[in-house]
C-alpha cells in the first residue's frame, strides 16, 4: 500500500508538471486553450499552436525521458555501475555517429530507416565500450572507455560531416531538444519505446537478481547470456530512439535511477516504472525552464539538464559507490 501511494504520488506530479508545460511559455495560454486544443484543434490559432507544436513537443519530453531512465537504471543493474549512462558509454555517441553516416551516404533515408540506423549506431557505440575493458570492468574504467570511445565517435561524425557538408543537418537533428518535434515522428518512435519499457517491465526481476552479482544470478538458475542479451537490446533501442527523435542527451540516465533508488529501494520491478515516470518528469520540467529562461528565445535543453546533471555525476563520483 505505501508503494502504491509513492507511485500515486509520482503520476500525479508528472500530469500536473504536463499540463503547467504546456500552458506556460512565451505566448499567453490557458487551461481553457488547452483543452481546445486537444478537442478541437483548429478552433483559433492558439488552439492549432498548442496541438501542433507545444503538445507534440512535451509528449516528446516525456517518451525522451522514461526512455533514457529506463536506459539508465537498466545499465547500472546490468553492470552494478554506479555511473552507467546511455550517454556517458557510448551509445549516443555512436547513435549520432549513424546518423551523419545516413545524412552523407543515404539522403534519401526516410524517417523509419534513420531510427533503424540509430539503433544500429548505438549497438556498435555500447559493444565498442563494452569491448574495450575486457572482462574485468570497474565503474571508472567503463566511464574512461566511455568518454574515449565516444569522443572517437563524436569526431567521426563531425568529420564526415565537414567532408561531407552535411554538417548542419546532423547539428539540428541531434542539438538534444525536443523543437519541431511532429506527431509523425512520434508515431513512428513512440511504438518502439514503449514495446522496448515493456519488455523491460517483463525482465524486471530477472534485472534484480542480476544485479546482486552474477554469481547469485548463476545460483538461482538465471540464464545470463540471454537475460543480458534481452536487457542490452532493450537499451539500444530506448537509447536509439531517443537520439532519433531529440538528439543527444546525457546525464538524465544517470541521475533518475539514483534518485529513484532513494524512494523504492533496489527492486527494479519498482525501480524501472518509478523511473519511467520520474525521467518524464524531469525532462518536462527541464524542458519548461529551457524555453522560460530566456523567453521568448530558447536555450537548448541540453545545457540545462548538463547544468543539472555535472554535478550529481560529481558527486556520484567522489561518493564512491561500490554496487547497487
Amino acid at each position: 500500500m505505501r508503494m502504491l501511494k509513492k507511485f500515486v504520488l509520482a503520476f500525479t506530479l508528472l500530469i500536473t508538471t504536463f499540463v503547467c508545460a504546456i500552458v506556460i511559455g512565451a505566448a499567453d495560454t490557458t487551461i481553457k486553450d488547452v483543452w481546445l486544443a486537444i478537442t478541437a484543434p483548429e478552433t483559433n490559432k492558439i488552439a492549432t499552436m498548442i496541438h501542433e507544436v507545444r503538445l507534440p513537443r512535451e509528449v516528446a519530453a516525456v517518451v525522451v525521458g522514461a526512455a533514457l531512465a529506463v536506459a539508465g537504471a537498466i545499465m547500472q543493474g546490468m553492470t552494478r555501475n554506479p555511473l552507467a549512462d546511455p550517454g556517458l558509454i557510448g551509445l549516443t555517441a555512436g547513435a549520432n555517429a549513424a546518423l551523419a553516416i545516413v545524412f552523407a551516404f543515404f539522403p534519401s533515408t526516410n524517417y523509419i530507416q534513420t531510427v533503424l540506423a540509430c539503433f544500429a549506431g548505438a549497438a556498435f557505440g555500447g559493444l565498442l565500450v563494452f569491448s574495450a575493458g575486457g572482462k574485468q570492468f570497474s565503474p571508472f574504467r567503463i566511464v574512461l572507455a566511455g568518454a574515449a570511445i565516444s569522443t572517437f565517435l563524436y569526431a567521426v561524425a563531425e568529420g564526415i560531416g565537414l567532408l561531407y557538408k552535411v554538417s548542419k543537418d546532423v547539428s539540428m537533428w541531434t542539438a538534444g531538444g525536443m523543437m519541431g518535434t511532429t506527431w509523425h515522428e512520434l508515431k513512428i518512435v513512440t511504438p518502439f519505446i514503449c514495446l522496448a519499457m515493456l519488455i523491460a517491465f517483463w525482465q524486471s526481476r530477472q534485472l534484480t537478481i542480476l544485479s546482486m552479482s552474477e554469481e547469485v544470478a548463476v545460483g538461482l538458475g538465471q540464464q545470463l547470456t540471454r537475460v543480458k542479451a534481452i536487457l542490452f537490446f532493450v537499451v539500444i533501442v530506448l537509447a536509439g530512439a531517443s537520439v532519433a527523435l531529440v538528439g543527444n542527451l546525457a546525464f538524465v540516465g544517470l541521475m533518475i535511477p539514483h534518485l529513484v533508488r532513494s524512494f523504492v529501494g533496489t527492486d527494479y520491478r519498482f525501480i524501472l516504472p518509478m523511473s519511467a515516470i520520474g525521467g518524464a518528469t524531469f525532462m518536462l520540467f527541464a524542458d519548461t525552464i529551457a524555453r522560460m529562461i530566456h523567453a521568448p528565445y530558447e536555450t537548448p535543453v541540453v545545457a540545462v539538464v548538463a547544468v543539472m546533471g555535472l554535478p550529481f555525476f560529481l558527486f556520484i563520483v567522489r561518493k564512491g559507490e561500490k554496487g547497487l
